[in-house]
């Protein structure tokens, strides 16, 4: 199709949206109300490992303890400045409220020192069960006057922290960007319409977030403040374009229908690059990519989908407010900054080139964190403090699962006793060594006579009970054969067996026997959710390591050696922080290089069909990137720890989105080249471009740098952070490097352009 056939196609599909505007507007507002009610269908996972591939060790054992395990919640806390008898006092009044099932507190140096206490709290449920948010918040009340420090990973209180959080950074970055929209804008009632879109924009995409299933917090937190960043522009595209065509034709619906079809190709072309590294991210094999490519993709989608659609409709009703609020340009001539830019030859071009070996060596050298323990947080966390202090005054452990087949229990207690002689391991508990009586654990084979007098029961009474389980299981032996001391059945499957008979009301006890049975049944039934499953026993061990080690990794591959003695070789799994950094590590090595090299693919290509020449592509390329390394030097230079996912997301998200600084320059430029000499054509670029780059740039920096500075996370503050000095630094190399350095390879980027096809050839010839 011709550019005529072009044209018409875009006019007519125009002229249908403007006919049909009202209709879209209905869509529009109906879609918005069912968004809303979806809201709170939208799961959200704060769990990274969830994102891991399925084939890695972490995330095989964390789908098993889900299948298996119920997983109680824990929490620690430390109480400074008491003496340890009130310490104690405090620790059986925290023991006594509902739901809490244990207090770890003693008078070992692990739980007091120095005039400060730890209670090692565990509850007898979940995280998100409303008893034990009940019991949390009594302890609260409890400790209330004292020098108190919790860490916990109480999700819903730290959801709801981080919701207020994200508000105040969307309220301020919407004060700030409505200010810069006023200065860049020409109407001031369009920066009304603007946010009406965008209000529109966003509530689509995050209300149908719920149809992905489950997305991870990072994404759900940076989602609305991202889409603002990068697809505002869309609208002010538009909107530039509506007002320029009012001057050409007589009434606002033909402007409208004009601008329209000159928008919606040129909007479209200049969404993809930013879809483009959206994409890469998709293909990462750590899911968090997709996960966060997939609902910021479909962000810019909503986005496009409501400027096309919405806007127009929006822009009819309201001509008047937006040809009474126009205003002249507040945007200042910066000419004079172009021709200083051309006659200080290519200073910044040989400043640039030197620092690229410095940017890059920084950028490669940046010093991961792989667990959120030991990423640098940027913005006060209560919590995160908390969890300092604890580890400044008593050896905090790591945590440490050991998954092993459950049938046998002889092999898990021998397990059990040679991981405890390791000597970095703390504590190991499995239902192997979980006393029930002074020498006796719940794996241990007893005799009716022996589980007589553990019960203080009538030995007959014992001996029928045992006759009526080997009944059940088919052991016929325990009925008739003459040495039936010598049958002895596991402790924990007897007290099952006893529990069944008792709630049927087919066995009875004396009330200080029942007493003592369910003093037993509450540890018995605590011990078996946290630690056997259908298919599999766990283990809980804690050991005096850091996470990130290679001593850590080392003792994985020890307890691993040690369970395989017993067991199957490969139906054994080690999970814990240390393999979760690991796995997350080793997922970042291929994809962080996976990652660069398509998203500089993909954008390379849309710039070389967009521009037609090589070395023009590949100059846009070189000094985005070149912003990339400078962007991620700065932790190198400040010796700080960001966490791994800002580097895979966010070098993604600055190639794919600032990109388009660079594309407005080089189409200003290959314009204006064409009537004026390069030198004074780039001058006049520049000071065409300033007002498209300062908007979009200054959004970006300002929106990723109130996220940065407000938001607690480490994860979404690091990344947060980077996209906003990413942005910055892509604004200013588009207004100083990369001018010098398209006039100086002009003539290279000449010698390389290519054209498309014969047709084109035929057009360009006199």
């Amino acid at each position: 199709m011709g550019e005529n056939g072009k044209r018409d196609t875009m006019r007519s599909i125009a002229a249908a949206i403007v006919k049909w505007r009202g209709l879209f507007m209905l869509l529009f507002l109906a879609a918005a109300v069912y968004c809303a009610l979806s809201l709170p269908r939208v799961k959200v996972n704060s769990d990274l490992t969830f994102f891991l591939a399925a084939h890695t060790e972490t995330r095989r054992g964390i789908t098993v303890m889900e299948n298996d395990f119920v997983t109680c919640a824990s929490e620690d806390v430390m109480v400074a400045n008491l003496t340890y008898e009130r310490a104690q006092e405090l620790a059986d009044a925290i023991g006594e409220l509902d739901h809490v099932f244990s207090v770890g507190f003693d008078a070992t140096e692990a739980h007091y020192t120095r005039s400060a206490a730890l209670f090692t709290i565990a509850f007898d449920a979940p995280d998100d069960d409303e008893g034990v948010a009940a019991a949390r918040e009594k302890i609260r009340a409890l400790l209330e006057g004292y020098d108190s420090y919790t860490y916990s990973m109480d999700l819903k209180h730290y959801s709801k922290q981080l919701a207020g959080e994200m508000v105040s950074v969307i309220a301020i970055a919407a004060a700030v960007i409505a200010v810069i929209l006023l200065f860049t804008s020409r109407s001031y009632f369009e920066v009304v319409i603007f946010f009406i879109v965008f209000v529109f924009a966003a509530l689509l995409n995050m209300g149908t977030n719920f149809w992905l299933g489950e997305i991870s917090m990072i994404t759900h937190t940076i989602a609305v403040i991202m889409q603002l960043a990068l697809a505002i522009d869309y609208a002010i595209i538009f909107s530039h374009r509506y007002q320029d065509e009012c001057l050409c034709h007589g009434t606002a619906r033909e402007a409208l229908e004009e601008a329209l079809a000159k928008s919606i190709l040129e909007i479209s072309s200049s969404s993809l690059t930013t879809i483009s590294g959206l994409v890469a991210l998709m293909l990462m094999e750590f899911r968090l990519g997709y996960d966060l490519g997939v609902v910021l993709s479909k962000s810019i989608v909503c986005s496009l989908l409501t400027v096309f659609l919405l806007m127009p409709g929006l822009i009819l009703l309201f001509p008047r407010a937006i040809r009474r609020s126009a205003h002249r340009s507040l945007i200042p001539d910066i000419t004079p900054w172009g021709r200083f830019l051309m006659r200080s030859k290519s200073c910044f071009v040989w400043i640039f080139l030197l620092l690229m070996p410095l940017a890059f060596y920084g950028a490669r050298h940046v010093e991961y964190a792989f667990s959120d323990s030991t990423v640098t947080e940027l913005v006060y966390s209560e919590s995160r403090a908390a969890m300092r202090k604890i580890e400044n005054t008593f050896r905090r452990s790591t945590s440490v699962v050991l998954i092993v087949p459950h049938e046998d229990l002889e092999a898990e207690k021998a397990v059990l006793r040679r991981i405890e002689d390791i000597p970095e391991i703390t504590a190991a508990t499995g239902l192997a060594n979980i006393e029930v009586a002074e020498g006796r654990v719940l794996t241990d084979r007893y005799s009716a006579r022996e589980f007589a007098e553990l019960l203080d029961i009538p030995q007959e009474t014992a001996e029928l009970l045992f006759q009526a389980y080997g009944l059940r299981h088919e052991e016929y032996q325990a009925l008739f054969s003459s040495g039936r001391e010598s049958y002895r059945v596991p402790l924990v499957d007897l007290f099952d067996y006893l529990f069944e008979l008792l709630d049927k009301g087919v066995a009875t006890l004396t009330e200080e026997q029942a007493a003592r049975v369910e003093e037993l049944r509450e540890t018995l039934n605590y011990a078996q959710r946290q630690l056997r499953g259908e298919h599999y026993n766990r283990m809980l061990l804690s050991a005096d390591l850091p996470v990130e080690s290679e001593r850590s990794r080392a003792l994985v591959e020890q307890i691993r050696s040690i369970a395989e003695e017993y067991y199957a070789p490969g139906s054994v799994l080690v999970v814990g922080d240390i393999t979760s950094a690991r796995d997350l590590g080793d997922s970042y090595t291929g994809d962080s290089l996976l990652i660069s090299i398509l998203t500089i693919v993909f954008v390379f290509t849309i710039l070389l069909v967009t521009f037609r020449t090589v070395v023009g592509a590949a100059i846009l390329v070189f000094v985005i990137q070149g912003s990339i390394w400078i962007n991620f030097s700065f932790p190198y230079l400040q010796h700080i720890h960001p966490s791994f996912v800002t580097n895979m997301i966010v070098s993604a998200i600055q190639m794919g989105a600032t990109i388009d600084y660079a594309i407005v320059l080089m189409n200003r430029y290959q314009s204006l080249k064409a009537e004026l000499p390069k030198r004074e054509a780039m001058a006049a670029a520049v000071n065409q471009s300033f007002a498209t780059v300062l908007t979009s740039g200054s959004i970006m920096t300002i929106a990723g740098l109130l996220i940065g500075l407000r938001v607690s996370d480490v994860y979404v503050s690091h990344i947060g952070l980077a996209v906003g000095r990413g942005a910055f630094c892509s604004v200013v190399l588009v207004l100083t490097v990369l001018p010098q350095l398209l006039v100086l390879l002009d003539g290279a980027v000449e010698k390389t352009r290519f054209r498309l096809s014969l047709k084109e050839e035929e057009e360009a010839a006199p």
